[in-house]
């Protein structure tokens, strides 16, 4: 880049011969950054004598001119949002505010929006009943500037999954994102959550799977099929995958946390604790890490650990929100089923979305007899 113009060349070369086929350099304004970037695929796409679907076709033709400031916000958005810390979504959603503000037209700054909003209620950093209804309304106004943008029928589609527990209409969200844009990872990735939820394990790995191979280097979705492992059961190869994940990216949380998970499946408690404290490390006083040591300390017997978590809990919620799904986790583990069903119902009221996760998650084993565990699901509506 240099001033309000960048240049772009593009050299292809038959990797098998190392034969040099053609290159071309493009340079244009930066406003007209989209419209160069889909030109640089159009005509790659063309040397490679790749058959484009229609929309894709469509989505070529129709790149429109975009304010480059308010396109230098969206990516460090989109950077921030990739970290999944607290922190870091609250600065993408500054990013994206900036990129709203400069050009109030420009639909992927709405989606970014829902994007940080359906993680930050994911993550259980802020209230679902507040962060869900806001992504919704991000996503709704970035269709309304283009019905055809991918990202933000995956942000609905999330939505419809974690808040409106509506099935039928994030699975068909879900598809028009892939219809509009199959080579969008992130729509893979949540596909492949959704019909993880739905207990349609082959064709969520089969979806996490393409995820990754669009994304290679993606931590988050290398992370989301040692996710996928776990609610499978399938333990070995969970901590497997996680582990080849955190070799890569020693620090990023989630994959403690899953790790951790899976470590307590096997019963090695030790470990299981080792990785929360590692997530708790990288994410302090997150009440997720919380609940997940809470849990794993009263299975293991452990019940005065496990009680100081609860306190611990107690303490935050007076300041943060605190996930009734995660305290009920802590009672579970310490075999308190009355307190357990209590906080479970609060969760419900609250429409917690963890909820979604009542079928896969082996730390709910024990109380799956339970008649009232069955009126739980039945009211999430769970198949």
């Amino acid at each position: 880049r240099s001033g309000d113009q960048v240049r772009i060349t593009a050299q292809l070369i038959y990797a098998p011969r190392d034969q040099h086929l053609c290159a071309e350099e493009y340079q244009r304004y930066m406003r007209d950054v989209l419209y160069l970037q889909h030109e640089v695929a159009r005509d790659v796409a063309q040397q490679v004598r790749v058959t484009l679907t229609p929309n894709e076709q469509n989505r070529l033709a129709t790149a429109g001119a975009v304010d480059p400031a308010a396109y230098e916000n969206y990516l460090r958005g989109r950077s921030f949002w990739n970290q999944r810390s607290e922190a870091s979504l609250l600065k993408a959603i500054e990013q994206f505010n900036k990129a709203i503000e400069t050009d109030a037209g420009y639909a992927p700054a709405y989606s970014g929006l829902a994007d940080c909003y359906t993680t930050l209620g994911y993550l259980s950093y802020l209230d679902p009943l507040d962060a869900f209804p806001r992504a919704r309304d991000a996503a709704t106004k970035a269709l309304e500037l283009d019905p055809s943008l991918a990202e933000a029928h995956t942000s609905l589609a999330y939505y419809n999954l974690y808040h409106a527990w509506n099935w039928v209409e994030a699975e068909k969200e879900f598809k028009k994102a892939i219809d509009l844009n199959p080579n969008y990872a992130t729509a893979h990735d949540w596909f492949s959550v959704y019909l993880m939820a739905m207990g349609r394990y082959d064709e969520a790995f089969k979806e996490v799977s393409r995820a990754h191979e669009l994304d290679p280097l993606s931590v988050v979705i290398s992370t989301d099929i040692g996710f996928n492992r776990l609610y499978r059961r399938e333990y070995d190869e969970a901590i497997d995958q996680l582990r080849g994940t955190l070799a890569i990216s020693p620090k990023f949380p989630i994959a403690h946390l899953w790790l951790g998970r899976a470590y307590q499946q096997k019963k090695m408690y030790p470990e299981a604790i080792d990785e929360f404290n590692k997530t708790d490390d990288a994410l302090p006083g997150w009440a997720v890490t919380l609940a997940g040591t809470g849990n794993a300390y009263g299975e293991w017997g452990h019940q005065t650990e496990a009680k100081q978590v609860l306190v611990r809990l107690n303490v935050m919620s007076r300041g943060k929100y605190v996930t009734p799904y995660g305290i009920a986790l802590v009672y579970a583990g310490m075999n308190d089923n009355t307190q357990a069903f209590k906080w479970l119902n609060k969760a419900y009221e609250g429409r917690n979305h963890w909820l979604v996760w009542l079928n896969r998650d082996p730390r709910w084993d024990r109380l799956r007899s339970d008649p009232r565990f069955a009126d739980l699901k039945k009211r999430v509506g769970l198949p």
